[in-house]
């Protein structure tokens, strides 16, 4: 089978739409400019990932529920997802095929925060980020501390690796780790992946591959997906940010972090200030994208300091995402490997998303999903045109392929 990266990349978008056709709702549309609020409207802004939730949040705002459990709210549909495989049940797992969750939240009327990072076993960290701010003098907990009190607070214990999950996992076991995989003594030893390299038509890569998705008893329409995120480990995660009738404010961030990382690696998102950062005077930001760029220029904090100072939601974010440039000194050989999208709500409801991208993949751009009374999907405003690429690339005969 011959298959090119923009093939390959374009079938994984289709087997993606022929999954959502299956769900009870069709996709909603993504509106190709950034509208203005409803004057006077209660809003919340998240990552496109959380349209299917803004109802829940959206009515709990309006009825002059707090900031924080409407945002909340709204980030738990994702949590609880199972097919969701970006945050809590069902997360794509760390190196050692153990699901690991972070988050982080502000709220703007107290002036309180709560994090908590590298979390096994409870599903809803968004609420065990809130239990933090609530429950104890600290601001942030990680790894079994952060588990032992969430059982002391009365959270569930659970098995957060899917089965799905759990398959994509030994899929990029079987054909990246040292010891996974056929051996010397096994009569296919020489058929194994080594690397990445391949045959530049991909062949060799995604033969293997399919070959051992199929004997790992994955559904042939899932085989496409869980070898995309084999090759090119994803990132996941939803910001949400709610402002109420009354000026208050909160915002919440929380993921499953970079799939197959290192066992302790922590993102932007349980970083206050820079996956999340509301202050109650100005307005609310939070981020998805390359976690590491964005902890390096504090991005949420940014955007925010940069609306105390005069700047629209806009151009603070553009601002940020200039910054992520400059640590590059515009490199655009690096840079094409590195995406981020900002979501920026302003106290007076004004607001915006904006990326280095257009996108991830052709067609399908960077959204900000917005309720101001109307639920819609908005295209973010990019820096550069055009998709970012997938990291690792791919390489072909000792160069790398684009």
């Amino acid at each position: 089978m011959t298959l090119s990266r923009r093939e390959f990349v374009s079938g994984i978008a289709l087997g993606a739409l022929g999954t959502s056709a299956t769900g009870a709702a069709a996709a909603p549309t993504i509106e190709p400019k950034q509208k203005m609020r409803a004057a006077g409207a209660p809003v919340i802004v998240c990552a496109g990932n959380g349209f299917a939730y803004l109802e829940r949040g959206y009515g709990l705002l309006k009825s002059g529920g707090d900031t924080l459990d409407s945002a909340v709210a709204v980030v738990r549909g994702p949590e609880e997802d199972p097919d969701d495989d970006s945050v809590g049940l069902g997360g794509l797992p760390n190196e050692e095929g153990v699901v690991e969750l972070d988050a982080c939240c502000m709220h703007g009327p107290s002036r309180r925060a709560g994090s908590v990072g590298g979390v096994h076993n409870i599903k809803n960290v968004s609420l065990l980020a809130r239990e933090v701010m609530l429950h104890t003098g600290h601001v942030m907990l990680v790894g079994e501390g952060a588990e032992r009190f969430a059982v002391a607070r009365g959270f569930a214990r659970e098995n957060l690796l899917t089965e799905a999950s759990r398959k994509t996992w030994l899929l990029w076991k079987e054909s990246h780790a040292d010891w996974w995989g056929p051996g010397l003594a096994d009569p296919s030893w020489k058929e194994r992946l080594r690397g990445r390299t391949r045959t530049a038509d991909g062949s060799a890569v995604f033969g293997r591959l399919d070959g051992l998705a199929r004997e790992l008893g994955i559904a042939p329409q899932d085989r496409l997906a869980a070898i995309h995120k084999v090759l090119f480990p994803p990132t996941g995660t939803i910001h949400c940010s709610a402002l109420a009738a009354n000026g208050e404010m909160s915002g919440i961030t929380t993921t499953s972090g970079l799939a197959w990382k290192l066992p302790g690696r922590l993102g932007d998102s349980p970083v206050i200030g820079a996956g999340c950062y509301t202050d109650q005077d100005v307005g609310s930001a939070g981020a998805t994208g390359s976690g590491e760029e964005n902890i390096k220029v504090a991005g949420a904090h940014t955007i925010v300091e940069n609306m105390r100072h005069g700047m629209s939601p806009f151009d603070a974010g553009m601002d940020a995402l200039k910054r992520i440039v400059r640590n590059y000194s515009g490199d655009m050989e690096r840079l094409k490997y590195v995406d981020m999208t900002y979501y920026v709500l302003r106290k007076d409801g004004a607001y915006a998303g904006v990326s280095l991208w257009t996108g991830y993949q052709a067609g399908h751009p960077h959204t900000i999903a917005v309720h101001d009374g109307t639920p819609r999907l908005e295209k973010t405003v990019s820096l550069y045109e055009g998709v970012s690429q997938e990291w690792p690339p791919l390489i072909v005969a000792d160069k790398v392929h684009i």
